[in-house]
């Protein structure tokens, strides 16, 4: 009987973890994504999609709450993780945006389609962005207390002071400090530690693969 009662009550920690998780991040985790938290704990992570503070202005993520990451993308963002606290012991990375349902994809959209933002989003009609299939992730970097460090533009500023290919007529113009850009860098060399690449027209963005990979590979999206 004692027995009995020193099983269940180790399980019962387990049931009512898999009670907490929603029913978008038990279908995320069945097609085998991983929790950026059990890949790294010091990993901070603040979906940005949870919030109105956006560039739609709107909650987009109703019952995710957690970043998950293909585990390739996962074990990557790690080594960048791993990286950044060999260099700056007291600096973490930050995720945004990692593993997007193709739901949240066609919302964005429909913001976007027909105006000038639409080169930001990518369409779900042709398969939608790496974030579908757990291959990007949204990423700065924080202090200890969760603070970003400068960037020269918030995360999510869909604009030309946030393209990293515009940043050397961004410094020459004062749109962007150098401390700013300096940290743009720190950030791409740490993410290119992990394998990762950034989207040039978002210094936030990162890729582990390419669209033609992924296709080629014949994954699936996140729906």
């Amino acid at each position: 009987m004692r027995k009995t009662i020193i099983t269940l009550l180790v399980a019962l920690p387990l049931c009512l973890t898999a009670q907490t998780k929603s029913a978008t991040e038990q279908r995320i985790e069945a097609q085998g994504f991983v929790n950026v938290k059990d890949a790294d704990p010091s990993i901070k992570v603040s979906l940005m999609y949870t919030r109105p503070d956006n560039f739609t202005g709107k909650v987009l993520y109703t019952d995710l709450k957690e970043a998950y990451l293909h585990p390739l993308a996962a074990e990557a963002l790690k080594k960048a993780q791993a990286e950044l606290k060999r260099r700056r012991p007291e600096l973490s990375l930050i995720v945004y945006d990692a593993t997007r349902p193709m739901s949240v994809q066609q919302k964005m959209w429909n913001v976007v389609k027909g105006t000038s933002k639409s080169i930001y989003v990518s369409n779900p009609a042709n398969g939608g962005g790496l974030h579908n299939y757990g291959f990007a992730v949204d990423v700065s970097i924080c202090n200890e207390k969760g603070d970003t460090i400068p960037m020269g533009t918030i995360i999510d500023h869909l604009g030309r002071e946030a393209q990293p290919k515009l940043e050397a007529e961004m410094l020459s113009r004062g749109v962007i400090s150098q401390k700013a850009l300096d940290n743009r860098r720190l950030l791409r060399e740490v993410m290119a530690a992990g394998g990762y690449k950034v989207l040039n027209t978002e210094w936030w963005h990162f890729n582990l693969k390419t669209r033609k990979q992924v296709k080629a590979e014949g994954r699936k999206p996140i729906r």
